[in-house]
């Protein structure tokens, strides 16, 4: 399906507004304002938002450890994710969850997950649900290529198999399980060929070329939507980190970025394709900034959670 160029640039903001963002939470848990675990991942951005680009806000995701992209791609408000980083009261999940356990319902964002592929079988679980309620919904789930060894991944893309469940499991390979490579703890270079035991598609696509990933994803999510069951889709990608003395917004444009960086690349694409000028692209991302850095007074002017409220939000009483 061709994309407009306002489609095109809200991809572009949208990859930006992650690499800004993660770069600026980075910087803050330095400071030590950031009390919560806060997991990177520059250079992925690129699978996120691909992903999430071809969803509704009724479509569900889960997420992994790494789920600032995520969340912020499926289209979580960042002033919220900042102050839950901070630990405040008025952050998304009222300052209980953290960088590693960001969640809200209303945009479909059912969750991070610390645990190792803790996410695909709520994803097959949130699918299942969408298949019972009659209606096109679908669900996604985002992990590592570590845990496509966990019996997690296997069980899960199992049972949807059986059951033509309307998911799409989304494996961002990026060569490390933490601090192990693939290369050492994978029986085979690409995940996606592990689909073949299940009867599903299994698709590899360039994790760092947004618009070659909106493209796989589109056909997923038509297969999904349509009855034909789920999709293993690996996007091959890295996560890599800009030297400390950049600032967030120099992060994204500047000429020290590898050729392969995925905003790197959609920049010249756009610039190429003429649908932007540099300058258009230069004040969408100073708005940028600019947002992040009212996210983070946002963070600061919050209040720390009170001990009384340690029981709310729950869903037992």
């Amino acid at each position: 399906m061709a994309l407009d160029n306002l489609e095109v640039l809200e991809i572009y903001r949208k990859m930006v507004t992650i690499r800004v963002f993660i770069r600026r939470a980075a910087q803050e848990s330095k400071l030590g304002n950031i009390p919560t675990p806060m997991q990177a991942h520059e250079g992925e951005e690129a699978s996120a938002v691909g992903i999430c680009a071809v969803l509704r806000q009724e479509d569900r995701i889960t997420s992994t450890h790494r789920s600032l992209g995520h969340s912020i791609a499926k289209g979580m408000d960042i002033r919220g994710m900042m102050a839950e980083l901070f630990g405040k009261s008025n952050g998304v999940c009222h300052g209980k969850g953290g960088g590693m356990h960001l969640a809200d319902f209303e945009i479909g964002m059912m969750g991070a997950n610390g645990i190792v592929g803790g996410g695909l079988p709520i994803a097959t679980g949130a699918a299942l649900a969408a298949q019972m309620d009659g209606g096109d919904q679908v669900a996604v789930a985002f992990f590592g290529d570590g845990a496509s060894n966990e019996g997690t991944f296997h069980s899960s893309i199992n049972l949807a198999s059986i059951w033509k469940l309307p998911v799409i499991y989304v494996c961002e390979n990026n060569g490390w399980a933490i601090a192990v490579p693939a290369s050492y703890a994978l029986s085979v270079e690409d995940v996606s060929v592990r689909a073949v035991s299940y009867g599903i598609p299994g698709i590899t696509v360039d994790g760092t070329d947004v618009l070659a990933v909106r493209e796989a994803m589109e056909q997923a999510v038509e297969r999904a939507r349509n009855g034909g069951g789920p999709t293993l889709l690996e996007c091959k990608t890295y996560r890599t980190y800009v030297e400390d003395e950049l600032s967030a917004e120099e992060s994204v444009s500047s000429t020290d970025l590898p050729v392969s960086d995925p905003i790197r690349k959609l920049r010249q694409k756009i610039l190429e394709l003429g649908l932007a000028s540099s300058n258009e692209l230069l004040r969408i991302e100073k708005e940028i900034a600019s947002s992040v850095d009212d996210s983070v007074d946002f963070a600061k002017s919050g209040d720390l959670p009170r001990p009384e409220d340690a029981l709310t939000q729950v869903f037992a009483p």
